[in-house]
């Protein structure tokens, strides 16, 4: 599984084991081992994106906040790190868990409600039951944190609002005291308590640093004007010599010295830097919002950081194999295509186009271009190697290139866009010219797909149907019909028949020749399916993969129509899968910006 959840405050957390990273990825906790990134496990239980997480101080429990729909109540899961088994099932909060946190002890944890909700929950993590409730504060609440030393004592920061709270076990009972900060008005994102309990370090969006009294809640110190961070502060944690280390929203990750309370060593990271873990030697992991985790050096003259794993951080439209090969893959999302290897899983290339969407990739049949559409109605190939452009065909479509595909003989693409139109180019390194363009689809055209002859193609659209085109006279040959939005279309190895998918909720075998519905399937179990995205064909025919809104990939057999194997693991809508040309793998990508990677059983 490729990807992180760095949008998520303070989403990497480090098992106080040091052998693993903890992190959201969808509505997936993954617990990934951090000397091989490959080794991972999932704790899956959450019905949507996972907001929070918190370790605690012994690592024996994890514990997990979600968000849901408007008017639901969001889930806290508590989890049992040994057995990797969902302990408890804690639901108060409406809408989104907005922060979490163990007492030292490991006797209570902490959840604080989101916007909606703005609510603090002590519960007993052995029972499972809430011990008592408050609103945090009058203003939103963002961050809730326990002391290190007592185990009833916690903290709350958010708009204008700072509290030190004393629990009252005997009377279920939660008594804040309100800090005093003077005239200093400050929006609180984080909250760092040095390991003595002495003072809470406060991170906010003015950039600077608050330090604050724990015994008191008075006011300590303000770090200065000039050393204040673009962008705000956005994370905050510690060495072990009680230095402090900020991440900062424009990706200056700082060492500050806890007697000067000024940086003395900075470094950048791509993306804000929305979380810090604890020290592990000399280092310390961040994660960004831009799906980065890096590996950052404290110690030495200067801080580095070292990028440790990547993935897109928006949704991922498209993946795409190379023509006969089998040990690559691409994939496509906000501002950039990336090339991955498929067996280490590691980044090959990164191609990017600031401030577009791409919306579609395919590789051409000799492997020399990366051919992709893009949300400004481009064309654009590039070098799989390099990375370079080699050409771009600029205004091919209104509203963007929405599928693509290159001729066998790769001297001729194409590509359909959000403005209905097929339109069949002339492309080469040298020259790049509009042969046809073909206007019969009222909406976008979401999937395109060629003969081995090159003679004949299918387009794919929301205006419910596909068209076959003859590519020698581009005109039409057939038209198959559904009251549906197709989504894909595929032809089968012997190119007889048709495969389609769409808002239907089914598969649709059709007969390439007459253009007529020969049979559908979409039940799984006597489960109907939700809408399907994306079909795929293994390179023998006789398999094939589907995936879509219901977030699982499912693998059929072709000729008997029957669903063998159901893939869990995405927890946004599946929007593209492909099956490897050694029918080895399976990759999907999804809406939450997941890369999953499945092993594909062997076809009988």
């Amino acid at each position: 599984m490729i990807g992180f959840n760095g949008s998520a405050p303070h989403g990497l957390t480090l098992h106080p084991a040091k052998d693993h990273l903890v992190y959201p990825l969808g509505s997936i906790v993954v617990l990934r081992e951090i000397r091989e990134a490959q080794k991972q496990e999932y704790l899956v239980g959450h019905s949507d994106t996972v907001t929070c997480v918190a370790v605690s101080k012994s690592g024996r429990y994890i514990a997990s906040g979600q968000s849901t729909h408007m008017g639901f109540q969001a889930d806290v899961i508590v989890w049992d790190f040994e057995t990797r088994s969902l302990k408890h099932r804690l639901t108060l909060h409406n809408v989104k868990i907005q922060s979490l946190d163990f007492s030292a002890d490991e006797r209570f944890l902490a959840t604080l409600g989101g916007p909606d909700d703005n609510n603090v929950v002590i519960w007993d993590v052995e029972s499972g039951t809430p011990i008592c409730g408050s609103p945090a504060a009058n203003d939103l609440t963002k961050v809730v944190k326990f002391l290190n030393n007592s185990n009833n004592k916690f903290v709350t920061g958010g708009n204008y609002n700072l509290r030190i709270w004393q629990i009252d076990v005997e009377n279920r009972k939660a008594k804040p005291l309100e800090c005093s900060l003077g005239q200093t008005r400050r929006i609180i994102t984080s909250v760092h308590i040095d390991v003595n309990d002495e003072y809470m370090y406060c991170g906010t969006t003015t950039g600077d640093i608050v330090e604050v009294s724990l015994h008191n809640g008075l006011l300590q110190r303000l770090s200065a004007p000039k050393d204040k961070f673009s962008r705000g502060v956005v994370s905050l944690t510690s060495t072990k010599l009680g230095d402090l280390i900020a991440g900062a929203g424009d990706g200056t990750v700082a060492l500050i010295k806890k007697h000067s309370f000024r940086p003395v060593k900075t470094t950048k990271v791509m993306g804000a830097a929305t979380s810090l873990t604890a020290m592990v030697g000399d280092f310390v992991f961040c994660g960004t919002n831009e799906s980065n985790i890096y590996r950052v050096n404290i110690r030495g003259q200067e801080m580095s950081s070292e990028l440790r794993s990547t993935c897109h951080f928006g949704p991922i439209t498209d993946v795409a194999f190379p023509h006969n090969y089998s040990e690559v893959f691409a994939t496509c999302s906000t501002r950039d295509i990336r090339i991955w290897n498929a067996r280490t899983y590691a980044e090959l290339l990164r191609i990017q186009v600031p401030n577009l969407d791409c919306n579609c990739v395919t590789f051409s049949k000799d492997g020399k271009y990366v051919i992709s559409g893009w949300s400004d109605g481009a064309i654009r190939a590039f070098g799989p190697q390099t990375g370079k452009l080699v050409y771009a065909i600029g205004d091919a479509h209104q509203g963007g290139v929405t599928s693509i595909a290159c001729t066998n003989d790769c001297q001729r693409v194409l590509s359909g866009g959000a403005d209905g139109c097929v339109r069949v180019w002339r492309a080469t390194r040298e020259s790049q010219s509009l042969i046809f363009s073909m206007k019969e689809h009222k909406q976008s055209v979401n999937s395109i797909c060629i003969e081995s002859n090159d003679t004949q193609a299918v387009s794919a659209s929301d205006d419910g149907t596909c068209i076959i085109w003859n590519l020698v006279r581009f005109v039409r040959s057939e038209s198959l019909l559904s009251n549906t939005f197709f989504k894909c279309v595929i032809y089968n190895d012997d190119e007889s028949q048709l495969l389609t998918c769409g808002t239907d909720r089914k598969i649709t075998y059709w007969d390439n020749q007459s253009g007529q519905s020969i049979r559908e399937i979409g039940e799984v179990n006597g489960v109907e399916s939700e809408e399907i995205n994306a079909v795929a064909l293994s390179s023998s025919g006789k398999t094939f993969v589907s995936g879509g809104v219901d977030k699982l990939v499912k693998l059929w057999n072709y000729d008997e129509g029957f669903c063998n194997y159901v893939g869990e693991g995405h927890s946004g809508a599946i929007t593209s899968v492909k099956l490897s040309p050694d029918n080895s793998n399976c990759i999907s990508v999804g809406a939450e910006g997941a890369i999953i990677i499945w092993a594909a059983p062997p076809e009988e």
